[in-house]
């Protein structure tokens, strides 16, 4: 764990609390989708695995927060690859007609922006020199 000497920029305690709000959605999406697939029996199996995988995502994205609260780099690294997948999903969206996409896109392509910033990835402990 590398907790960083720089103070912590306020766009990454933002990231923190929408990772934190996310985890909350996340799990209590898994506990009714469990829920319901156990009410109609025969959808059983399939509510309780996509409800653990909901209540999982949850989980991680309380870990995420943390990381990115104490300037770990791997919550930087896990959230450009998160912020990468958010794109790709919301250009097949966007592909296959969900124009809403857009805008998971541009939050994305934004989170991607920030996390580049010079003050941001000395935060997280990330060089900021380029290789020539």
């Amino acid at each position: 764990m590398s907790i960083s000497t720089s103070s912590r920029p306020m766009g990454v305690t933002i990231l923190a609390i929408l990772n934190v709000i996310g985890g909350i959605v996340m799990l209590l999406v898994g506990l009714g989708v469990a829920v319901l697939g156990v009410a109609l029996i025969f959808l059983a199996p399939v509510g309780i695995f996509f409800g653990g995988i909901f209540a999982i995502l949850g989980i991680v994205s309380f870990v995420v927060a943390g990381g990115l609260l104490q300037g770990s780099g791997w919550a930087w690294t896990a959230t450009l690859i998160l912020s990468i997948i958010s794109i790709v999903i919301g250009v097949a969206s966007l592909a296959a007609g969900n124009a809403s996409s857009i805008i998971s896109v541009i939050i994305s392509a934004a989170i991607i922006y920030y996390l580049y910033r010079p003050y941001v990835m000395a935060y997280f402990g990330k060089s900021t020199k380029r290789i020539a």
